[in-house]
């Protein structure tokens, strides 16, 4: 059974997961917060997840109950995202695979969070409204590969609501989206 460890930290969330054969295994995750109405700069958000990543990944593999010499395949997330963090991610990623001699992935954003919706779901040829801070997209699986029939070229459906959030000062705790979401439950 394969085992694969990946590092996702493309924006202000950063989180490293464990799977073994479509069955997660572990995945603590931290968020950068920043005051209501504050939007999170690139250098912050890094700065904030080079300072919790190493104590993630501990949490990462004792949560699945591993080690080092029981993980197989290392993933990070490549991009799209934001540069500073996406950067440090790559940079544990890369030194854990040295380390511990295990193989390299870098694995597309968008792609990640459609995938691991195709194992919940067990869709096997979904048509997706891909919607993240900085992307969306209408995407569809097919013999094996994605096809984008469309997307955003100014300003994201995610990113709109990130800034509405901040207009309005809701927190970002746990996300702009979400918070949005309840009030309008309200």
């Amino acid at each position: 059974m394969t085992v694969v460890i990946g590092f996702e930290g493309s924006a202000n969330k950063i989180g490293i997961g464990i799977i073994r054969d479509g069955e997660v295994l572990s995945n603590p995750r931290r968020t950068y917060i920043t005051p209501p109405g504050q939007g999170f700069m690139p250098s912050d958000t890094a700065r904030h997840h080079r300072a919790v990543i190493l104590t993630v990944l501990k949490e990462a593999l004792e949560q699945a109950g591993l080690k080092p010499a029981d993980i197989d395949c290392v993933a990070y997330t490549k991009g799209p995202g934001m540069g500073a963090p996406l950067v440090t991610v790559a940079l544990v990623a890369r030194t854990v695979a040295q380390l511990w001699g295990k193989p390299l992935l870098g694995v597309n954003h968008c792609i990640g969070h459609i995938e691991m919706g195709r194992l919940i779901t067990q869709a096997n040829n979904p048509t997706v409204l891909y919607v993240s801070g900085g992307n969306t997209q209408v995407i569809a699986y097919l013999e094996r590969r994605y096809r984008i029939f469309g997307e955003t070229i100014d300003i994201a459906v995610g990113n709109c609501l990130d800034r509405f959030a901040r207009v309005i000062k809701i927190s970002n705790d746990p996300s702009p989206g979400y918070n949005i979401e309840q009030m309008a439950k309200k």
